[in-house]
């Protein structure tokens, strides 16, 4: 039988359905289980188990590299406890954003994975894998048919930006989920996914009220976050139909209608709506209340099917090669005169490698203690006492970049400026050398949302026997 068979008969009864047991075992696979948690909520008889594996929020390298942004040892260790769970119990186990970005070099990573764990511990199952790599030309199609747009103020998709994209990948939504759990699988293991799509796919199939469904996916794919103190230990949302219960399964961590209705915030633009390629999830009615002083009961959430189905598409290009000067400096008239000093060892820089440096290169200035995090429009009343310069340069080569970087350096450190008392020890390098290669830059260059006729076409299942 399959297994969403299984959980339908488990869950059914004349009376109407069970509540649903749904155990959000990590915020991101790779950085850790924290194991107490995790197998409290495994003795809670979770109806299946639900974990996300990337997003862009690491920025837009794994994307565009096809590598990993958490290692290959953490990665395997955490898949290993999640998938020996959930055969334990004989429960589904579903994963989306495969690998960090959800491209094909990174299911295709994690597939390898899940396979060798299942070899080592003799574990035997249905896999369903789910590809969300887009086919450019639908994309280019799209956009000449003038149904691609842009989220927020990046600029309109181009053919030429489809083309560049080292990988081109979109978000998958509940749908795709439901057709591999139609298939049979007992494992799914997906491409680039919406984080709620893990959650809320199972619930959909089996009936339950699709608006409280998504906002208890929307809150538990960062398990333990959206508590007090927050944290990434296992939590277990039970699903009562029109309503949801939050518990986390760390005791000294509280989920209160204030840390659960903040949480329902998170990532989002638009307090009220969440936006799936099916629909829109409407979180502005929904009530918030203590079951206790450790679960909070969620309700009020109402579900929209989307007039057109859209899928937000993601890409990234190669911008260069990377080069990254580090250093500090506690000179108070250096630190004054920093934001002349930068471009003029840069005009200095440019002028001497002229000969040498042929192909173009850009530099990226950021001090950490005057404008490092925010381009503030004006200067601090009072200058800090030291400061960190981190300086990128970004070229078509490994070489100009370093060239340029090494260059940049020297000229840095001797550079002339008013009231200047020595003529070095005016930067402090914390470690040599102080330019690092930091490898192959990346850009976001696909981010957008591309209406679709029809979704299973975009994200093909593929079943095999483990």
């Amino acid at each position: 039988m399959k297994a969403i068979d299984r959980l339908r008969e488990e869950i059914t009864t004349p009376a109407g359905r069970k509540p649903l047991r749904v155990l959000a075992a990590s915020g991101q696979l790779g950085y850790g289980i924290p194991e107490p948690a995790f197998s409290d909520g495994l003795k809670r008889k979770p109806h299946f188990i639900g974990a996300d594996m990337g997003s862009i929020d690491p920025g837009p390298y794994y994307l565009g590299s096809g590598e990993m942004a958490t290692s290959e040892a953490m990665t395997r260790g955490d898949l290993h406890r999640v998938l020996r769970g959930a055969r334990m119990l004989e429960v589904p186990l579903l994963i989306g954003t495969a690998g960090s970005a959800g491209a094909a070099p990174h299911l295709a990573g994690t597939l390898a994975l899940v396979r060798e764990i299942a070899k080592s511990e003799g574990l035997h199952f249905r896999l369903a894998s789910i590809a969300a790599d887009i086919p450019r030309e639908a994309v280019k199609q799209a956009i000449r048919a003038g149904r691609v747009r842009s989220l927020g103020s990046i600029p309109a998709l181009t053919e030429s930006d489809a083309d560049n994209a080292a990988h081109l990948v979109g978000q998958m939504g509940i749908e795709a989920f439901r057709r591999a759990l139609d298939a049979g699988a007992d494992v799914v293991i997906a491409g680039r996914s919406c984080d709620t799509a893990v959650f809320a796919a199972i619930p959909a199939a089996l009936g339950y009220p699709l608006g409280p469904a998504l906002h208890m996916a929307k809150i538990i794919e960062c398990t333990s976050l959206c508590t007090t103190p927050g944290g990434r230990d296992a939590l277990l949302g039970t699903l009562e139909g029109d309503s949801f219960v939050i518990d986390s399964m760390n005791p000294a961590r509280h989920a209160s209608p204030m840390s659960v209705a903040a949480h329902s915030l998170y990532e989002q633009g638009d307090p009220y709506r969440v936006h799936e390629p099916e629909g829109t999830l409407h979180i502005d009615s929904a009530i918030y209340a203590a079951v206790d002083e450790h679960r909070c009961r969620v309700t009020g959430a109402r579900w929209e099917p989307a007039r057109r189905l859209s899928v937000k598409i993601e890409g990234a290009a190669r911008v260069g090669e990377r080069a990254v000067l580090l250093a500090g400096c506690a000179d108070p008239r250096a630190i004054a005169a920093i934001k002349d000093i930068l471009p003029a060892v840069e005009k200095t820089v440019r002028d001497l490698v002229a000969q040498s440096v042929t192909v173009p290169f850009r530099f990226y200035y950021r001090v950490y203690g005057l404008d490092g995090v925010v381009a503030w429009p004006l200067p601090p009343a009072h200058l800090p006492r030291e400061v960190f310069i981190m300086v990128e340069c970004i070229a078509d080569t490994v070489e100009a970049a370093k060239s340029v970087a090494t260059v940049f350096k020297q000229f840095l450190l001797h550079h002339g400026f008013p009231g200047r008392i020595s003529t070095g020890g005016n930067l402090a390098f914390p470690f040599t050398p102080p330019e690092i290669m930091a490898g192959t830059a990346y850009r976001f260059s696909v981010y957008h949302v591309m209406e679709v006729d029809n979704l299973p076409p975009l994200f093909p299942v593929t079943l095999e026997e483990i």
